[in-house]
């Protein structure tokens, strides 16, 4: 694999992807692994990469050939990761003047650059690894207005003005509605692989009105099965939809009177898609793989034209 001008690594808590791009810009081959941030220790960052793309180093050949530039976003660059790299402070553009990290490696056939987060000082909030999608996003939409959503363990809400990042809030709603629905008393009334299309919306509509009073409705949950036999699918559709329209609730001053960008996991989009709908929001969905790659290839150009700039 000659071809090869640069890689692209999405380097997660619990997984890595890696993309080789071609000089055309396309991607030539992907591959991934369960080696995500949460299982490696400093030191093992680069053998886990090495095991993971050494057929492509190995099909550029040549020991003389220049190191293959690689672009990395996510949690890789947080303190518990390879290296700590220094957050942007919104507001702020959604391309780091400053590019990304150079990290110094042992082999000498890669060059490893990490893509910087974003961070909030007051009240303190970061992210690392969806401001490179919200920056895909944004290089086919350079004057964008209104709110970009990333839906997930831990959902982000960014406001954009024209293109510029000028605040973000995180919301814990995956990640409680996992906790919630395993760990917690509610999970012997909410399993099942089932859903109530109703229940959710009507929990939905419930908490955006008054997202303060959602978390005294979760014990109801509880009591609904023991007392109503309420089914686990609506039992579990009615939590989604509390826990989801707490969130838009709470975040309703990002989407109020403004369009929302999408960018998710297919298994989640949707339920946002369909909340936000209910209050007439114009929401466009965003495939995430193509903002990352697209977020990783502006940083990989601008890498580019400052070495030969």
């Amino acid at each position: 694999m000659t071809h090869v001008k640069w890689i692209g690594l999405d380097w997660g808590t619990t997984n890595l992807r890696a993309f080789a791009i071609d000089t055309d810009g396309q991607v030539a081959a992907e591959l991934s692994s369960g080696n995500g941030m949460g299982r490696l220790a400093p030191n093992e960052f680069e053998p886990a990469l090495l095991d993971l793309i050494e057929p492509w180093l190995t099909a550029r050949g040549r020991d003389g050939m220049d190191p293959v530039p690689i672009f990395a976003c996510g949690m890789v660059g947080a303190r518990q990761g390879w290296c700590e790299v220094p957050y942007r402070e919104v507001p702020c553009p959604a391309v780091s003047a400053d590019g990304a990290t150079r990290i110094p490696t042992n082999d000498k056939r890669i060059a490893m650059h990490i893509l910087p987060g974003l961070c909030r000082r007051a009240p303190a909030d970061v992210m690392r690894g969806e401001e490179t999608q919200a920056a895909g996003f944004l290089l086919e939409n350079p004057d964008y207005t209104g709110a970009i959503c990333l839906p997930g363990t831990h959902s982000k809400w960014i406001a954009v003005e024209n293109g510029k990042l000028s605040t973000f809030t995180t919301y814990m709603t995956g990640e409680l509605f996992d906790l919630l629905s395993r760990h917690s008393i509610l999970r012997h009334s909410v399993k099942s692989d089932g859903w109530d299309e109703g229940a959710f919306e009507r929990a939905v509509e419930e908490a955006i009105t008054n997202p303060q009073r959602a978390v005294e409705s979760l014990f109801g949950l509880r009591a609904g099965s023991v007392l109503d036999h309420e089914p686990p699918e609506t039992c579990r559709a009615r939590l989604s939809g509390l826990l989801i329209g707490q969130e838009l609730g709470l975040a309703s001053r990002y989407w109020s009177d403004k369009p929302v960008a999408l960018i998710g996991s297919p298994s989640v989009v949707p339920h946002y898609a369909q909340a936000l709908a209910s209050r007439d929001v114009v929401v466009e969905t965003v495939d995430t793989r193509s903002a990352t790659l697209a977020g990783l290839a502006v940083a990989a150009a601008k890498a580019g034209a400052a070495h030969h700039g």
